[in-house]
């Protein structure tokens, strides 16, 4: 290219060192089985709670409650930190991600497939939870007496307002709301569906410009992303703690007949997540052409993790690192579709969302007709777009969901103290179907290089790095603009 810079294929010129290269900061919690300390800490949280709760009489209730919200501050800690963090991480490897594609054809072929297996899969997930809510009834196995005590003294009133689906002409206006006006603002206030539009345009600014312009910002960018995960490593030394302070605080709240009474509805959300993972195991087998068996042990690592952290984002570079070496992605998808997905492919949310709102209308005896499925429907895909991949996030967007239909949000009440092993198990199938997309749009986008070229390729421009100290390396006959 004669020293100059090619407009046509900048994708070419600019190197960005892969996210992957960040799982040592994971290792230690795979290796110290982090996800048994987190079981242990929830049995003994669940222990604790029930001697310390106000159904075993040793204490009384008011003391019992403080002590709770006390053992709960780890708790909180560990959820502030990852929420804190979430959002820069997300940022940074969206847009490395994209700076990372082997050419624009190909980013354009991958983003819009992509985006596209997002939302059919989202709604099938919403569907297998729409079903399986309606078949069993979680809702009539709470009793009346129950649901009062959860909500104290508080008279719970199914609100009377009508919903409507939004008319034709409120449709154009609707979508212009998705374009961040204020990105600052909405980085601030967590708006994750405008964070990843605004992140998906800077990363495509980015890459249409001057390697000597962009380099600067994406070097930044790629500190910011060890940044991110150092804080979320420390993070995870709390986990075992945070888990054990926070199930023995709402055991303490609920006490044992409302847990007992819970068990039908944990049951419906696992055994909905478990359909789920199936569905994902069915596309590997079809589509992919793997065995599953061989694919969920090549995951393992990543799901366990996934499982203790309760966030997707945290586990990214664990998910890029699996989904290339353990199952031959091409690094220039795994790079682009694991942060998008992290984001925004958040179908075992959509599926507990699906059950928990139907379950908390069966509760209060809120008739959910055809128009309020649909509404419903419509809702959870938009929720499970925009939700933060951060633990505990997708019981906050509940409540805008309960609303839509006309459910009591005071109803979450009833759900939170068993939301910690959902959010768990939740958290691990949308890392799965992550993976699950990876395998995917490696089969269904071709690219100008093999599966055997690229990673030569992409070794070529790794290799140098550790002499040059640069996390961004920029092709040498193209140096100069």
């Amino acid at each position: 290219m004669s020293g100059r810079y090619n407009l046509r294929d900048p994708l070419s010129i600019v190197h960005p060192r892969s996210l992957k290269h960040l799982h040592y900061q994971l290792n230690a919690l795979v290796e110290g089985r982090l996800w048994l300390k987190i079981l242990l800490g929830m049995f003994l949280g669940i222990v604790t709670g029930l001697v310390l709760g106000p159904s075993a009489g040793l204490i009384d209730p008011q003391t019992s409650y403080v002590i709770g919200e006390w053992l709960a501050l780890p708790g909180y800690i560990f959820l502030a930190l990852l929420q804190m963090i979430v959002v820069p991480l997300v940022v940074a490897s969206i847009i490395l991600g994209i700076a990372a594609g082997e050419d624009m054809e190909q980013l354009k072929k991958v983003g819009l497939r992509t985006v596209a297996y997002f939302l059919v899969t989202t709604a099938i997930a919403i569907m297998i939870g729409l079903g399986l809510a309606m078949t069993i009834d979680p809702g009539t196995y709470i009793s009346t007496d129950t649901v009062q005590q959860t909500m104290g003294s508080e008279t719970v009133q199914v609100a009377e307002e009508t919903f409507s689906t939004p008319e034709v002409a409120d449709v154009p206006g609707m979508i212009s709301t998705i374009l961040p006006t204020n990105p600052l603002g909405a980085l601030a206030t967590g708006q994750m569906l405008q964070v990843v539009i605004f992140s998906i345009i800077i990363g495509v600014a980015l890459i249409s410009m001057a390697p000597k312009q962009s380099k600067p910002l994406l070097e930044l960018l790629g500190s910011l992303q060890e940044v991110s995960m150092t804080v979320v490593r420390w993070s995870m030394l709390l986990a075992p703690i945070a888990v054990f302070g926070l199930i023995c605080k709402f055991t303490i709240n609920l006490g044992v007949e409302a847990l007992l009474g819970m068990l039908v509805y944990v049951g419906t959300v696992l055994l909905g997540l478990l359909m789920l993972l199936l569905f994902y195991m069915l596309i590997v087998a079809t589509v992919a052409r793997k065995n599953p068996i061989s694919f969920l042990q090549s995951s393992r690592d990543v799901l366990l993790l996934a499982f203790s952290t309760s966030s997707s984002a945290a586990v990214m570079p664990l998910s890029i690192k699996t989904a290339e070496e353990k199952l031959g992605v091409r690094s220039s998808i795994s790079q682009f579709v694991v942060p998008l997905g992290a984001t925004i492919n958040m179908n075992g949310t959509a599926l507990y969302q699906s059950i928990a709102a139907v379950f908390l209308a069966q509760v209060f005896g809120v008739d959910l007709g055809f128009g309020a499925l649909l509404l419903l429907m419509v809702t959870v895909v938009g929720a499970s777009i925009g939700t933060p991949s951060t633990p505990g996030v997708g019981i906050v967007i509940l409540a805008m969901i309960l609303s839509t239909v006309g459910v009591p949000t005071a109803g979450i009440a009833l759900i939170i103290g068993v939301d910690r092993i959902l959010d768990m198990s939740r958290t691990a199938v949308n890392v799965i179907g992550d993976i699950v997309t990876c395998v995917v749009m490696d089969k269904w986008v071709d690219g100008k290089e093999t599966a055997f070229e690229e990673p030569a390729e992409f070794t070529r421009h790794e290799m140098p790095r550790p002499s040059i100290g640069e996390d961004i390396a920029v092709s040498h006959a193209d140096q100069q603009a």
